[in-house]
């Protein structure tokens, strides 16, 4: 270390219970709401409740091709005594009908399309034979059968969608099966990401001497989008508290509803997120016992959350997953994510470090967990894994065959 470097070491870590409530506290949902069409309607979720106005379907329809008759008139139908029908005319799909039908007649009808009025029942094609406009009829059917029922699916005056509902691809249908075409939703989250250090810059450039690519930016733009959110990436600040301090008030003029840090989180003399939030705002928590990133801020200025992560991309990326996307998914009134997950044995013997509860990102091979962690530094600890386990705080080993809950990216 040379000459003056300050280091300014961590008060005492919370634990990873506590600052998952902390964060829950500080998410508060949106109330800002928005308009949009049914073709951007998926994921977000409702304002206004949605009642219906009309009927769906809107009129009695064949549930399959085949005759509209009067179900009496079809009684006691067998292959060799059947019953023998008039057509009276055919409809289709998009069609109506022009005429009722009584007893002794029928109307040749595609699945979907209007029932006659007088007709009752709808028989099967494939049970019946024609010949010119007399029908004959093999099998009864019954009141009712083979026919949809006007407001059967959905009755007007019912409450289809109620306020916080997440629309998923069959709500969006059901919406459209009334016919409209935009609903209120609530905004999404406008999350401001602010990499920081000198030795960042925006890949496509040139790297010079001791730099690197900035790959926080995007990690977390990742996760921000897949969430509900939108990322507002700003260009990269100094390790400079003046200069940080500018950028933090530019990202809060931005309407940010989320200030995430990428870097300048932990306790070196460059090390700034934790001077900025003192100077604009307040400290919730600077430190959780995890592994990777323990050199985690959660903060506020004004009524905006301020999560400081850390700067190595595995830490960084760890703890987006652990810590901004319920926070992003509360804010955004999104359902809790729920991760998929298998249960499989270990296939080596993972180590914990004592007193940290540490997330282990693995590979399923051959139907067992194997490590995929390399450093916190390395990328690739996470893209080339397909989930992670946890090591809670308290068990230092974790023997090869145990079986373990992978729960998959």
């Amino acid at each position: 270390m040379s000459t003056g470097t300050k280091m300014r070491p961590f008060g005492k870590t919370i634990p990873i219970t506590e600052a998952l409530s902390l964060a829950e506290q500080a998410s508060v949902p949106l109330a800002r709401t928005e308009q949009v069409d049914l073709d951007n309607a998926l994921g977000r979720v409702l304002a206004r409740g949605i009642v219906a106005d009309q009927d769906v379907p809107p009129f009695d329809r064949a549930a399959m091709d085949g005759y509209a008759v009067v179900a009496e008139s079809t009684s006691g139908a067998t292959r060799d005594e059947p019953r023998r029908l008039a057509c009276v005319e055919t409809v289709h799909t998009g069609g109506v009908p022009s005429q009722a039908i009584g007893t002794g007649q029928c109307t040749q009808i595609a699945t979907g399309a209007p029932v006659p009025d007088g007709a009752d029942a709808v028989v099967m094609v494939e049970e019946t034979e024609r010949a010119g406009d007399d029908v004959s009829v093999f099998s009864p059917v019954s009141p009712r059968q083979h026919i949809g029922r006007r407001g059967a699916d959905i009755a007007s005056g019912t409450e289809l969608l109620g306020i916080g509902d997440h629309l998923t691809p069959s709500r969006v249908g059901s919406i459209a099966a009334l016919g409209i075409a935009e609903v209120e939703v609530y905004a999404k989250p406008r999350v401001a990401i602010l990499s920081t250090g000198n030795e960042i810059i925006a890949p496509g450039q040139l790297l010079g001497p001791g730099q690197i690519y900035d790959i926080n930016r995007y990690s977390l733009g990742a996760v921000i989008r897949e969430h509900g959110g939108i990322p507002l990436p700003l260009p990269t600040a100094p390790d400079n508290v003046d200069e940080l301090g500018a950028t933090v008030d530019a990202c809060l003029a931005e309407d940010a509803d989320i200030l995430v840090f990428s870097g300048g989180s932990s306790v070196g003399e460059r090390d700034l997120t934790i001077d900025v939030l003192r100077l604009k705002g307040e400290v919730v928590f600077h430190g959780i016992a995890v592994k990777p990133g323990k050199p985690t801020v959660l903060g506020r200025i004004g009524d905006t959350p301020v999560l400081g992560m850390p700067g190595y991309p595995t830490s960084c990326l760890s703890n987006a997953y652990l810590l901004l996307m319920p926070m992003l998914r509360r804010i955004a009134r999104l359902p809790a994510h729920r991760f998929r997950s298998v249960t499989v044995p270990t296939g080596q013997r993972f180590k914990s470090v004592a007193g940290r509860h540490q997330f282990y990102s693995v590979r399923v091979v051959d139907g067992e967990a194997v490590g995929a962690f390399k450093a916190s530094g390395d990328i690739t600890s996470m893209s080339l894994a397909d989930g992670y386990i946890e090591i809670p705080t308290g068990t230092d080993l974790v023997e090869q065959g145990e079986v373990v809950e992978v729960k998959l990216f």
